[in-house]
């Protein structure tokens, strides 16, 4: 298992196995007994269940019999067909069902030493951020001699079996694994990145680009190793797991097997190219029930394609659930798809390599505003900005920035009668640029970015995002909500996210002397004009340097322009509110930068609020006073008591 593994309910596999091969006995899970609490939380099962073990089933037991394939797995008499489509999925990857099945090998029922043989297995799976080991015995529910839930074609093969027991053991039970999200489950066995789409929204079904821009995008996830599901949104309740005249079943999750582009017809000669065909191969976890429009197994079309190309795609015509189809029709038929992505962070690799930050944090109660961090969505005006606050810094001119907000998982309290997902979200800022402590107000933040707020487990966004400092504010809908959670931040280069912790500025020994900050004062510089009567060269390479006090903030340099558009913040926690602060506008060359102008805000504390254009003033600064012309600049400032 994974060095990091944390043995769940402290139970150690090898230590407990040791132990019953040592007192010759099989194990007897006491966290999970062969019992009806283990099955159902809201009453007896319908018709007894005898907990019977894999010898007890079939004569020679194995936990994979030829290896392990998406076709394995059938769903039992439970409705967790998400769970089910994403073991499919975790099949076609053999580097992460190991992780999930670890020393598989070892755990495998061997002849030749049958003594070895303990009844007692153990997987792995990826919980908010650590990767946890269940231990389970291998006594599963059955009827009349028939597995209950989720089982493999083959009499005797029970990885999937006991899979699913020990997913269950860490739900709580088996019912609470009725109704799910198949990305959930990907993301338990991986610790993959899930996203959401959809389809009916996209205008996937009518726009022929956007079908195109999310195959590509689809084909470079597989190549990546990433896990992809998608099912249909019933309308009604009654047409829950209704079958469509297509043959496709409503509020079913398929897993998604192979995405490719098929040639059409014999390509006769080399430098000739054959027509291609954007197809999607998915499976239905029951099994059976497959498309029958067009391109089916058995449908005319597939006759437009060579022997060798069908053999080369894996084409089959059982009624085993997996089919084909054109990405047109699956966009046009299917309402959601999940994308669950591995992003690469390794520098080891020929593909895009992302900086990642994790973050755990908790949203939690309190009456004191200051120390309360559950504070509910941005409806919320009053509490908003109770909740926890992580900052962090983008240093490309624009960089892609991915995010996940991922809540604990809630199944566990289904027994209490809760367990369904809080609503979660979360809002972007634009922040000043030395800003280190926690925000109070909004007064000149700019909300550059705002999540889908939903009832699922994990809300993802990808955002483009400018040069500057950030604070990102996760929250749910409702304030007094408390659970934990994990951000999860995928940059180009480092982004130092952090949790904002301090309210004000720790005091410092030169307080006692100087005094302590009475007042705190944003100010933020929008752009600066006329700068080519400043310089002979026809345009400027200007950048700014904000000072008050003993601090100062520079913003990066504008290149080449006559109106520099800067958008630079500074917040100053002032002790000597009389002093002024000072915004200086410089020109950036390779031997020497040159002084262009500064401007001197004075204003009585708590004065300036509002845009101010002021004209760039050269006093003391000889190379500014002999420059003709004038520069203004934009400034919007607000100056509050520091009552905290």
């Amino acid at each position: 298992m994974p060095s990091s593994a944390k043995p769940f309910k402290d139970q150690k596999y090898w230590e407990l196995k040791q132990q019953c091969i040592e007192q010759k006995k099989l194990f007897e899970d006491p966290e999970f007994p062969a019992s009806d609490a283990s099955l159902f939380y809201s009453g007896p099962p319908p018709r007894k269940v005898d907990w019977k073990r894999p010898k007890e089933l079939c004569e020679d037991p194995h936990l994979f019999v030829n290896g392990i394939s998406s076709h394995d797995l059938l769903q039992g008499k439970l409705g967790n067909c998400w769970f089910v489509a994403a073991c499919s999925c975790l099949a076609l990857r053999d580097s992460l069902w190991q992780k999930v099945i670890p020393k598989a090998k070892e755990q495998e029922w061997d002849p030749r030493r049958p003594e070895n043989y303990v009844g007692i297995f153990h997987f792995n799976f990826w919980c908010l951020g650590q990767w946890i080991d269940v231990v389970v015995d291998d006594r599963l529910p059955t009827v009349n001699g028939e597995l209950v839930f989720c089982h493999s074609k083959e009499r005797n093969e029970f990885w999937s079996a006991l899979l699913e027991k020990a997913y269950a053991k860490l739900a709580g039970c088996y019912e609470a694994l009725d109704g799910g999200n198949t990305a959930e489950a990907i993301v338990d066995f991986t610790g993959a990145v899930a996203e959401s789409i959809d389809m009916t929204k996209g205008k996937y079904a009518r726009d022929i680009s956007e079908q195109m821009r999310l195959f590509e995008e689809l084909l470079k996830v597989q190549k990546r190793e990433g896990l992809i599901s998608c099912y249909i949104t019933p309308l009604t309740a009654r047409d829950f797991e209704a079958e469509t005249a297509m043959g496709l079943i409503q509020g079913h999750s398929y897993s998604v097997t192979a995405i490719q582009k098929v040639s059409l017809g014999e390509k006769l000669l080399s430098c000739v190219k054959s027509e291609k065909l954007f197809m999607i191969r998915l499976r239905n976890p029951w099994g059976k029930k497959e498309w029958n429009g067009a391109w089916s197994d058995e449908s005319e079309e597939w006759t437009n394609v060579s022997d060798k190309e069908r053999k080369k795609i894996g084409l089959t015509v059982d009624n085993d659930g997996e089919f084909w189809m054109t990405f047109e029709d699956w966009c046009k038929n299917f309402t959601d798809v999940d994308i669950c992505r591995l992003v690469n962070t390794s520098f080891f690799s020929i593909h895009k390599t992302w900086e990642k930050r994790i973050m755990c944090g908790a949203w939690r109660k309190n009456p004191d505003p200051l120390l309360n961090r559950s504070g509910g969505c941005f409806n919320n005006r009053a509490t908003f900005l109770q909740n926890p606050q992580y900052i962090f810094d983008v240093k490309k001119a624009e960089d892609k920035v991915l995010i996940s907000l991922q809540q604990t998982d809630q199944r566990v309290h289904k027994k209490e009668g809760k367990g369904e997902n809080f609503v979660i979200g979360f809002e972007i800022f634009k922040v000043e640029d030395n800003r280190d402590c926690r925000m109070h107000s909004m007064h000149l933040q700019e909300k550059v970015a705002t999540s889908t707020y939903i009832d699922m487990r994990t809300v993802f966004l990808k955002v483009l995002l400018k040069r500057g400092r950030y604070v990102l504010i996760p929250t749910t809908f409702s304030p007094g909500v408390e659970t934990e959670f994990m951000l999860r931040m995928f940059t180009d280069v480092p982004s130092k996210l952090r949790e904002l912790k301090l309210n004000k500025p720790k005091p410092e020994c030169l307080d006692i002397l100087h005094g302590f900050p009475k007042r705190v004062s944003q100010i933020k510089i929008g752009a600066a004009e006329g700068l080519k009567s400043q310089d002979r060269h026809g345009g400027a390479n200007p950048y700014l340097i904000v000072s008050c006090e003993n601090e100062k903030v520079r913003s990066p340099v504008q290149r080449g322009t006559i109106n520099a558009v800067f958008n630079t913040q500074a917040i100053f926690y002032r002790r000597k509110v009389k002093q002024p602060i000072v915004v200086q506008v410089w020109h950036s060359s390779i031997l020497c930068d040159r002084f262009l102008g500064q401007v001197r805000l004075t204003a009585s504390p708590g004065d300036f609020r509002e845009a101010q254009t002021l004209q760039l003033l050269g006093r003391g600064r000889r190379e500014a006073e002999k420059m003709p012309g004038h520069i203004t600049v934009t400034v919007i400032s607000s100056d509050d008591l520091l009552e905290l």
